[in-house]
């Protein structure tokens, strides 16, 4: 019997308009200023923004370890919609396994939407294993607390961007 994927989503609603929320999730100079959970700093990103490109990062603990991440389009919808399969990779963009997490899927399906009204944005995550076995989208199921906890620290982040962006206009 296989097991059912319940999909991962989070949400959060920023004060700044779209195009913004866009940019900083799109363009390498901003993604490096926010993207990952506190602490972790973005040393390096390479992003070729169309269908069948690729983002390549690296996110640096506070203890020096490095772990790469790879997100490769399926969908540039601009400003409206990203679609992409996220890994875990090495340094040079191969695919690789969770570095603490051997049943983690090696990929997941990630629908990123960016909602204008009244000039703030709502940006809502969805994410489910791709290709996953059994044992992989159990590991995925029983994560959602941890992927929710990780993805406040990165929102609060992305947060404070956006904050520091608009005062620069």
């Amino acid at each position: 019997m296989t097991a059912a994927t319940k999909d991962f989503v989070v949400s959060r609603v920023f004060d700044a308009p779209r195009d913004l929320v866009w940019k900083a999730w799109t363009e390498a100079d901003r993604l490096k200023e926010w993207f990952g959970p506190k602490g972790v700093t973005i040393p390096t990103v390479k992003m070729d923004l169309r269908p069948g490109g690729v983002c390549h990062y690296a996110m640096r603990m506070p203890n020096g370890q490095e772990m790469w991440g790879k997100w490769t389009f399926r969908e540039v919808a601009a400003p409206e919609r990203l679609v992409l399969i996220s890994a875990f990779s090495d340094a040079n963009g191969g695919v690789t396994r969770h570095p603490m997490s051997p049943t983690w899927p090696l990929e997941t399906l990630s629908t990123t939407t960016f909602v204008e009204s009244g000039g703030k944005t709502t940006l809502t995550i969805s994410c489910s294993p791709c290709n996953a076995t059994d044992a992989e989208r159990e590991t995925f199921n029983t994560s959602h607390a941890g992927m929710t906890q990780g993805w406040a620290g990165t929102m609060e982040q992305l947060t404070a961007y956006l904050a520091k962006a608009q005062t620069k206009k």
